[in-house]
């Protein structure tokens, strides 16, 4: 099992080794790590270097958060590029949603959208795929910048997005993923029977916490377990093989790059 979107360097980095270890043991094969900023994105690269058959690397600058500097973006672009060998893929990269609003008091929308297009620029260079940001009324702003870029591979994580969208999103081609939160709400479960099996991936957006049966509980790739039983319930497929379906899914647009030390 692979969990295709979560923040591995906002977990205690005196512990990581030991949780990943635990992790392992108990079944889980690799994670997705994507990172939030520049300092972020060496950090999620630094974890690659020390577990790099467990770590998939995605670098970038994550929405909700104030637009990077000229520097930091220059910064950020030349390390995908000297890194290449070593990513997976190009995020958490998208617009903002839920602190919008308060983005926009001090940052124009247009510096989103640039900022958006640059990286997906450097992902069509580099032949990476997108780990997305995209929810709700920003899901078709995504989706168009997408289309206008030709992006072939791209993973709408944790998606939030009305019918119509979802519908163009998987006519594309697109990957989509679901957390923990398909195991108590409707709205992700709706969501699983919306997306072909051969289009979805499992996330946990650790160390983000959820409600229902996991209020109060740590979030981590072992969650992954209780979201595969779920979506099993739900599309009819047997846990066996839709693990293997997901599993492959993942392996095939975040390949795992480990680079030979010999």
């Amino acid at each position: 099992m692979i969990d295709a979107h979560i923040h591995l360097d906002q977990y205690d980095a005196e512990e990581i080794k030991d949780r990943i270890k635990r992790w392992q043991e108990n079944g889980i094969d690799g994670v997705v790590g994507v990172a939030t900023n520049l300092r972020s994105s060496y950090d999620i690269l630094k974890l690659k270097q020390d577990f790099p058959i467990f770590v998939r690397a995605a670098i970038g600058h994550h929405p909700e958060i104030p637009p990077p500097s000229k520097h930091d973006l220059y910064e950020l672009t030349k390390l995908v590029k000297s890194e290449r060998h070593n990513l997976s893929g190009i995020g958490e990269i998208g617009l903002p949603t839920y602190r919008k609003e308060e983005l926009l008091e001090r940052n124009r929308e247009e510096e989103f959208n640039a900022i958006l297009e640059t990286f997906l620029k450097l992902a069509k260079d580099e032949n990476l795929p997108v780990a997305l940001h995209a929810v709700h009324e920003e899901s078709k702003k995504v989706l168009s910048f997408l289309k206008k870029h030709s992006i072939q591979k791209a993973h709408f994580h944790w998606l939030k997005a009305p019918d119509e969208v979802i519908h163009e999103i998987v006519s594309e081609g697109y990957y989509v993923s679901v957390t923990p939160e398909v195991c108590y709400r409707e709205r992700d479960q709706r969501l699983v029977k919306k997306v072909p099996i051969d289009q979805l991936l499992i996330e946990t957006d650790g160390p983000w916490q959820y409600g229902g049966p996991f209020a109060r509980k740590e979030t981590s790739p072992l969650l992954l377990k209780e979201i595969s039983k779920s979506v099993s319930n739900i599309t009819k497929i047997p846990l066996k093989n839709l693990n293997e379906k997901i599993f492959n899914n993942t392996n095939r647009l975040y390949p795992n790059f480990v680079t030979d030390k010999s």
